[in-house]
């Protein structure tokens, strides 16, 4: 993993000296010295993080194109082969270094060739002929890159902080980031500083003298699989194997993964076993502390579950990593520097970092995970029903409802996931809070009034209805779902914290789009959610898991922490009232009022469970805490 920089300056400005600044400043993202090459009036650069073989001969920016083309990287790639043999190359692949292939993609395809890649990269392209720069990511957005576009010249960075190192560019927060950020809503085009854009995940920006375009690089096309049932499983099988397998390339050090109790991430770690053996593969399970008590219908504990599945592979050293509930407050700070960014659920991110702790002491240097599992591997089908209604199949529709409750599914699920769909979006939040869990912002979120008024309309220009009604179309649901992940800072920040280099087979782009081609109702087959990774892994996982109904209670201990952080949090509080930026997202005199009504349960009480509470004290005054020391951090403000 590599941090870049560039700038293009239409006026009497040194670029080389500016992008060296803005490289220095990315230092702990890439530890190598900084390398630099300018053409007419643009220079890019990068210091180089080596993760992969090939990285060894990475020499800094690649000029092509008879010396009009400019281009540096951030890339893992991972059909080498693939792009090679499709480009008529005749080279020695194991000395060829990520950004040379990918010039030779764009010296023969252009920028749109980037679609043919599969990996992670960020790719910075300076074409002087023509006095376009262009920046573009991955689908996943699994490495960041940033820009900003000033009076007379255009800048961008791997992080934030990069583009900070440009004495013409604001150091500011965006308020209305972070407010959409509180609101859970899918991240726009501006990053969390005011002033400097995200170059979204899977597109390309081309930003000239008149002003910028965006493309999108990649767009699944809409195919349907017709296979056997075995066959759908053993397809399965044989993706998340090559998905895996390809991300075992590094130069050194031990494999590790994430293990719980769920699907995603034991299929994800009993395959790199098996690819692995005999080499280890060290496996990392978060498990609370004690007298953590859980929601019914979930695992508090998924230690248990873990171990099974490390039993059933001899290699697998299976390492438990337990809560000891501690407070994220002292971790704030780091999470600003690392990532660049607020921490969705603060409290995860304790597990989180205990595991990467874990992780470094036991040599790791590269770890697998399962974040995308929900939208590849363990989709569990369930808009299938709403499809059946829509399209008549009654028949059909009334045999999955009878395999459904035989499942335990009660007849009010059944029919919100079929008819949910088809229900106006006002009459389905009144629904909702007459006889489920209201999902008004005001009963989560720590955004003051003012700062909610106008969220329906930015919600909407990004394809999200508020009443959070059920899908209709399984396939347009991953994909929304797939647009709002963009894990880019937190993996540079793990590596540049842990020197771990997060990696995650169920974000393949191949992956992807084989799970998108098959029809839903082999997800949801015999009324079985999640039928299809359930047939998939039956080999390779224990009985106790592929039967598993419930879902993991991730950080069940994070009330204990937090009793015992009041005051800490109410200090911090005094901070943020001080920030004019928090005090304009923010209701703070509400999170304080929160404090004040803290329950006074015992540690083991299951009331802490109760929506209502891990609504108002985890999400709203816990998560609205952590988003508020970001702003008054990206503020400067004491």
């Amino acid at each position: 993993m590599t941090a870049l920089a560039g700038l293009w300056s239409r006026r009497d400005e040194a670029t080389e000296p500016a992008v060296g600044r803005m490289l220095d400043a990315q230092a702990g993202f890439g530890p190598d010295p900084a390398i630099r090459r300018t053409l007419d009036a643009a220079t890019l650069g990068r210091r180089l993080y080596s993760l992969v073989p090939e990285d060894d001969f990475d020499r800094g920016p690649v000029l092509g194109g008879d010396g009009t083309l400019l281009l540096v990287a951030d890339a893992r790639i991972d059909n080498r082969e693939e792009i090679a043999s499709a480009l008529g190359l005749s080279i020695n692949l194991a000395r060829t270094a990520e950004p040379q292939l990918l010039m030779a993609v764009v010296e023969q395809w252009g920028i749109a060739g980037l679609a043919r890649v599969v990996g992670a990269f960020a790719v910075m392209l300076w074409d002087a002929r023509r006095g376009v720069l262009t920046l573009a990511r991955d689908p996943m957005g699994e490495r960041p890159l940033f820009y900003h576009r000033g009076d007379g010249f255009v800048a961008a960075a791997s992080m934030p902080r990069g583009l900070h190192a440009h004495p013409d560019i604001p150091y500011a927060p965006s308020e209305t980031a972070t407010a959409d950020f509180l609101a859970i809503l899918p991240e726009g085009e501006e990053s969390f500083f005011a002033g400097i854009t995200r170059v979204r995940p899977g597109h390309a920006v081309a930003i000239d003298a008149d002003g910028i375009a965006e493309t999108r690089l990649w767009t699944p096309t809409r195919t349907i699989l017709r296979l056997k049932p075995d066959d759908y499983a053993e397809g399965l099988r044989a993706e998340l194997d090559r998905a895996v397998t390809v991300r075992l390339r590094r130069i050194q050090g031990a494999v590790g993964s994430h293990l719980s109790a769920g699907l995603d991430s034991a299929s994800v770690a009993a395959t790199a076993a098996r690819l692995l053996t005999p080499e280890p593969l060290h496996a990392f399970t978060a498990v609370p502390g004690v007298g953590a008590p859980v929601p019914g219908g979930t695992i508090g504990d998924e230690g248990p579950i873990a171990a099974r599945v490390a039993a059933l592979h001899a290699n697998i050293v299976h390492v438990p990593v337990r809560g000891d509930g501690r407070s994220p407050l002292p971790l704030l700070d780091r999470h600003f520097d690392l990532y660049q960014r607020p921490v969705m659920n603060p409290w995860n991110a304790i597990w989180g970092e205990a595991i990467n702790d874990a992780a470094r002491a036991q040599g790791v240097s590269v770890l697998l995970t399962g974040q995308l599992g929900n939208f590849t591997l363990s989709h569990d089908g369930v808009p299938h029903l709403a499809q059946l209604f829509g399209t008549g199949r009654l028949g059909a529709l009334a045999t999955l409802t009878r395999q459904l409750r035989a499942q335990g599914w009660r007849r009010r699920r059944i029919g919100a996931a079929t008819l949910g769909p088809f229900v106006p979006p006002a009459v389905w939040t009144w629904l909702v809070d007459r006889f489920g869990h209201s999902l008004a912002l005001e009963g989560y979120s720590a955004l003051r009034p003012g700062a909610i008024a106008d969220l329906d309309s930015r919600a909407a220009a990004r394809g999200t209805d508020l009443s959070y009604r059920p899908w209709r179309d399984g396939r347009a649901m991953r994909l929304w779902g797939l647009d709002r992940v963009d894990m880019g800072s937190y993996n540079k920040g793990t590596l540049a914290g842990w020197g771990i280099d997060l990696r995650d087979p169920t974000a393949d782009r191949r992956l992807i789009e084989w799970a998108l081609s098959v029809p839903d109702e082999q997800y949801i087959l015999d009324g079985k959610p999640r039928s299809l990774a359930r047939r998939a892994f039956a080999d390779r996982l224990p009985p106790e898991l592929i039967g598993e109904q419930r879902r993991g209670y991730q950080a069940a201990d994070w009330h204990i922490g937090a009793t015992a952080a009041l005051a800490a949090v109410a200090a911090e509080l005094d901070s943020i009232e001080r920030c004019r930026s928090a005090g304009a997202v923010l209701d703070v005199e509400r999170l304080r009022a929160l404090i004040r009504d803290w329950p006074d349960f015992p540690a083991d009480d299951p009331r802490w469970n109760q929506l209502a509470v891990t609504d108002r004290y985890r999400s709203m005054l816990l998560r609205g805490t952590a988003a508020g020391h970001f702003l008054r951090r990206a503020a400067r403000s004491n």
